[in-house]
């Protein structure tokens, strides 16, 4: 019996130093440090899935913001690969959509054009032609692919031109934006509605 007593004893005094010891849960370590307790979820609450709000402009994937005269915005290396293939960039935008065309270039777009050096004289010759309209840039830094997809995304009016293929990757994830490009001298154009247009 006085055996069986000594152990309830030692059990006794590990609990109570087990009970001394905080919980990762307790009020009193720091909030940061704290773990805190999930809530149980209720099976039958109601599930709110949040979705990102669609555009306006877009019935289904079909744009209707877009409509001649075609606001166009320019990248880099798209209005390089128009000077290697000898192409009037404003001249063939009208052959390929068969409407008035406005070409925009942002302020990052000429920014990288002037990082270029010297070697790319002419294409800054070329957009500074009155015919280009000029986009402001409100953000950081010269990196023109990040501004062109925002700008993209947040107004559904605009085509890109561009030739880059990781560029086009990421508009292509955006609905309802076409997208310009060089292809055996002259230009094409992809994700147009049939409407509008010619098909690459």
């Amino acid at each position: 019996m006085g055996k069986q007593k000594k152990t309830k004893k030692i059990q006794k005094q590990r609990n109570a130093q087990l009970k001394r010891l905080m919980k990762p849960t307790d009020s009193r370590i720091k909030e940061q440090a704290r773990q805190k307790r999930k809530k149980p979820t209720d099976p039958h609450d109601m599930k709110v899935h949040e979705a990102t709000q669609q555009s306006s402009a877009l019935f289904f994937q079909y744009n209707t913001q877009l409509g001649p005269p075609y606001h166009i915005v320019l990248d880099t290396n798209f209005i390089n690969f128009s000077i290697k293939n000898k192409l009037d960039i404003v001249q063939c935008m009208m052959d390929c959509l068969y409407a008035k065309c406005i070409p925009y270039i942002s302020d990052c777009v000429r920014a990288e054009l002037e990082k270029l050096g010297n070697k790319y004289k002419l294409a800054l010759r070329i957009i500074s032609d009155p015919r280009f309209e000029r986009l402001p840039c409100l953000h950081k830094g010269t990196y023109a692919d990040d501004c062109l997809v925002e700008r993209v995304r947040q107004h559904k009016c605009y085509i890109v031109a561009t030739n880059d293929k990781d560029l086009k990757n990421r508009i292509r994830k955006i609905p309802g934006v076409p997208i310009m490009y060089v292809a055996a001298h002259k230009y094409a154009i992809e994700r147009m509605p049939e409407a509008y247009g010619v098909k690459a």
